[in-house]
């Protein structure tokens, strides 16, 4: 009997090639190329239908403001999920966020409501830690129980401290469902740019003027909570991913046992991880309360789940998250600010968009996995004529469709990413000291 030995194929210098996989990774410069490709089709779409309101200053501002909890929230998914522990509480430990910022931001200032959003949300996220780490409880189940026990208490304390009878808090103007107002956060403007980028985006050039607008929302009348934010992305990329307690941090979503083996106390970084985790949901939370000057009940608008998901397709690292948060935000910015009209014009872009998906669907993908190509395009392209049909049969959105859209574009989303995820292969599994050992 003969054996036939498979040779791998070699590299140029004579190793083992990698196995194609039909996968080709994202560069910079390939995601630079696609954001100039997005803002191509977006001041197309403005010009061909337009809707001015689609690409101005004013929508993108309100697109960033609404990015910023969600980012925040994403980010502090991945923080928890890249040690190992799935984070579901967080719309939970926001709202203890929104709450603990509404308690005390109206008695001493925005800044003060900023601290006590994060160690609000810390608090679920040592809870958190707690059930799962220690006792060992799902963490699925863990972070239902802890969304559904934030919600009771902040109900709760909300009656207890913000519509007493005759409380100070009651005179100050809250009540049962929301605190008294705060003061406004500061801003910061660069004057002489932000004039000048408004002067060129009045024109309504095409591509130049929508950039314009992009950047005017960047250097006018910006929170200085979302240039905190920003700091915290590039600096959770440089602790998780250039600094060795980042290494060990992800080696314990990885391999647990590995990383035991080589004497990291597993118990201690996911801890820490989720401590983390729940202070950026909780800082999410108290940005949500800070921007309408008050905490108000059911605030977060499922803005943890939202986070959750851009967690997921940005395939936890945070410029995916940062690039997940601004889609979001941008769709609810338009739901709360742009209305029928705009969405109606997004109709056309999104048929455009999964055009070009079904192209790049059937172009890629390696051969076994062409059928399942072929079947995606075709959805693809039946959808793209379904939504060019409603463009020209109607002149606006329904206003349920319009609150819809944010949630609608989560599933897309998702779905469309779903092929190219890579969690921590840990990620959801109990971990007990020794056990492999």
């Amino acid at each position: 009997m003969s054996t036939q030995a498979t040779v791998a194929p070699k590299g140029p210098n004579g190793s083992k090639a990698a196995p194609d996989t039909g996968r080709r990774r994202l560069t910079y410069p390939v995601v630079l190329l696609i954001i100039a490709g997005g803002l191509v089709l977006f001041s197309l779409t403005r010009i061909v239908t337009g809707s001015d309101q689609l690409t101005d200053s004013g929508q993108f501002s309100s697109a960033l403001g609404a990015a910023v909890p969600i980012g925040l929230a994403g980010l502090g998914g991945l923080w928890a999920e890249r040690a190992g522990v799935i984070n579901i509480g967080l719309e939970g430990m926001m709202m203890l966020g929104t709450f603990a910022a509404g308690w005390i931001g109206w008695q001493h200032g925005p800044w003060a409501a900023a601290l006590a959003g994060i160690l609000g949300g810390a608090l679920g996220g040592l809870l958190h830690a707690l059930a799962t780490v220690t006792f060992g409880v799902d963490h699925i189940v863990s972070g239902v129980a802890i969304n559904i026990l934030a919600l009771g208490l902040v109900r709760y304390l909300a009656k207890l401290w913000f519509g007493g009878e005759g409380s100070e808090a009651q005179a100050a103007g809250g009540n049962t469902k929301q605190s008294p107002p705060m003061d406004d956060m500061p801003t910061f403007t660069v004057p002489g740019l932000s004039d000048g980028l408004h002067s060129i985006e009045k024109h309504g050039w095409f591509f130049v003027s929508d950039l314009a607008g992009i950047l005017r929302s960047l250097v006018h009348e910006v929170s200085w909570l979302t240039l905190l934010t920003a700091v915290l992305f590039v600096g959770s990329f440089f602790v998780l991913w250039r600094s060795s307690f980042g290494l060990r941090l992800r080696s314990c979503g990885e391999s647990p046992t590995a990383a035991e083996s080589l004497g990291v106390n597993v118990y201690r970084y996911k801890y820490a991880a989720l401590t983390v985790s729940g202070a950026l949901a909780g800082l999410g939370g108290a940005f949500l309360a800070i921007g309408v000057h008050i905490y108000q009940e059911n605030q977060t608008g499922g803005r943890g789940y939202i986070g959750l998901a851009t967690m997921i397709f940005g395939n936890w690292r945070p410029g995916g998250v940062a690039m997940g948060a601004g889609l979001f935000g941008f769709m609810d910015a338009l739901r709360l600010r742009a209305g029928g009209p705009t969405v109606h014009a997004l109709l056309l872009l999104v048929a455009v968009l999964l055009v070009g998906l079904a192209i790049w669907k059937l172009r890629g993908g390696l051969a076994a996995a062409r059928r399942a190509a072929k079947i995606q395009a075709g959805v693809s392209l039946i959808i793209a004529v379904l939504l060019v049909l409603w463009y020209a049969l109607t002149d606006t959105v329904a206003l349920e469709f319009v609150e819809m859209t944010p949630y609608v574009t989560t599933l897309l989303v998702l779905s469309l990413a779903a092929q190219r995820l890579r969690p921590p292969k840990a990620i959801g599994k109990t971990y007990r000291r020794g056990e492999g050992t």
